[in-house]
């Protein structure tokens, strides 16, 4: 586990006793030295100093593992100098911690107070304080599940309420023996259609896609497993993933000091942590690494390329590895009739912080939306289950495209009509009496062909593939799509 271990692994000192108890009431007190245990025995709560560090913090960490790892700080950003240090809940109804002048150096931020209130390291992990013997969770007065720290547990909220404003979010500690807040957070972004982003300061350094239905778009080996359960809720009121073990597994993920996100579950057998899931996971996971416009492959050299239908913006920075300026259309929009769409598959969906979204709407009508928007550059399925549903719109630039060899999503990109390279003609009398070939609009040929679909392939040549449709009045009809890797010229296309 290398530098992971050293992260996670704290140096305890000695306890003097464990009151095996796991509530405190008003006025009682956990000093240094003195633990709270959850019930079941999972979570311990107390004192402790990290690897080299003589400073005291008042932590939380899993009880039975040989690796003490900690997964919640109190008071992260000021510690106790020496062994005075107290937890108590004060007369005011809140949690503090107080060094040995008395001085509070964290408090809870609970607004609601009870006359019965009571402090409880529950078998989840979660200190909560409540009122007296009320053990329902939306009566809690407060809880540190709402402050997670650099870790994610099994029940926790990661997200927002969009009522009261709490952002429930992840921050990495400054280094593996401090505690307090680092250079990276990790975050559900509300912006257009949500997404989780991972921060350095300001500047954003991996994001996950959004959500479809079965995983977050940049997470393609993210699917159903017999390890843990997860769920993505978006509603009125609250916005946030969470995940829950199955089968007693113990999983958590944990931001690291230097910023890559890792989910880690526990392994008996070798007494230590495995790291399952990571990001960013290579290059391409840098945010925006090929620019607008751009898509990335780990496996193609160079890792960049320019979407079909955009070149470069400065091609001598590209000949130099340098994909930072993106893309520009080969050519340009002028929202004329004739633009269309053309769909790229197996990807992970761009940035949607400039996105609008619709849960009700077929492919169909996203594609019509977007096509009567001049702003609209791309549509796609909301959700990906049961053979799609729901609209996903873009505006503005394309960016941090990355290409996927399996469980990649489909877009559809809007294109001036000379990109397109599309005709038809009529299956069943082949050619108007002019001579010339029947022409139509992208639109039209896309939806009678079921946006190309596999399904209506007839054949391909050296032009490219050739489809069936059928028109909205039910006139059958078979389609040219010229490649745009075609040796053959527009002429031989026609005939």
């Amino acid at each position: 586990m290398g530098a992971l271990t050293l992260t996670l692994v704290v140096v305890f000192s000695i306890f003097r006793f464990s009151n095996a108890v796991d509530n405190i009431a008003l006025n009682q007190v956990v000093r240094d030295g003195e633990t709270l245990i959850s019930a079941g025995g999972s979570f311990e709560l107390g004192f402790f100093s990290p690897d080299n560090s003589s400073r005291r913090y008042l932590g939380i960490w899993f009880k039975k593992l040989a690796i003490m790892t900690v997964v919640w700080v109190a008071n992260k950003e000021i510690p106790v100098t020496d062994s005075s240090g107290i937890l108590k809940v004060n007369d005011q109804g809140t949690l503090a911690v107080l060094n040995g002048n008395d001085t509070i150096i964290w408090s809870s931020n609970s607004t609601r107070s009870a006359s019965n209130t009571t402090a409880q390291l529950l078998d989840s992990g979660n200190l909560v304080i409540k009122d007296g013997n009320d053990d329902n969770p939306e009566n809690f007065l407060w809880q540190s599940f709402d402050y997670p720290c650099n870790t994610l547990l099994a029940g926790m909220k990661f997200g927002r309420n969009t009522v009261t404003g709490l952002d429930r979010y992840l921050s990495a500690w400054k280094s593996s023996d401090d505690p307090s807040e680092g250079d990276f957070t990790y975050r559900l972004d509300p912006s257009g259609y949500p997404q989780l982003i991972l921060w350095k300061g300001s500047v954003v350094r991996f994001r996950s896609g959004p959500w479809n239905g079965v995983r977050f778009s940049g997470f393609p080996e993210m699917s159903p497993n017999p390890a843990y359960t997860y769920d993505f809720v978006i509603n009125e009121t609250d916005l946030y993933y969470s995940f829950e073990p199955v089968g007693g597994s113990i999983i958590l993920v944990f931001l690291n000091p230097d910023g890559p996100m890792q989910a880690l579950n526990w392994i008996d057998r070798t007494n230590d942590w495995n790291i399952y899931s990571s990001a960013p996971k290579d290059d391409c996971d840098s945010y925006g690494l090929c620019g607008v416009h751009g898509s990335c492959n780990i496996n193609r050299s160079p890792k960049c390329e320019c979407m079909k239908g955009f070149m470069p913006k400065f091609q001598n920075d590209w000949y130099k590895a340098d994909w930072s300026n993106g893309c520009v259309r080969s050519t340009p929009l002028d929202c004329q009739k004739g633009e269309g769409f053309v769909k790229f598959s197996g990807v992970k969906l761009p940035d949607t912080r400039k996105s609008w979204f619709n849960r009700s709407m077929d492919l169909k009508e996203c594609e019509a939306v977007c096509l009567s928007n001049c702003s609209c550059t791309a549509y796609t399925n909301l959700d990906i289950r049961d053979g799609g549903n729901g609209c996903l719109l873009w505006f503005g630039d394309l960016i941090d495209i990355k290409e996927f060899n399996e469980n990649g999503q489909e877009i559809y990109v809007r294109m001036a009509a000379s990109e397109l390279g599309t005709m038809a003609y009529n299956l069943e009398v082949g050619q108007k009496e002019d001579g010339q070939l029947q022409l139509f609009d992208f639109a039209t040929v896309s939806r009678a062909t079921d946006n190309f679909s596999f399904h209506n392939k007839l054949g391909e040549g050296g032009f490219g593939l050739v489809y069936k449709g059928m028109l909205q009045d039910g006139q059958e009809i078979a389609v040219k799509r010229l490649s745009k890797g075609s040796g053959q010229g527009f002429t031989e296309f026609k005939k």
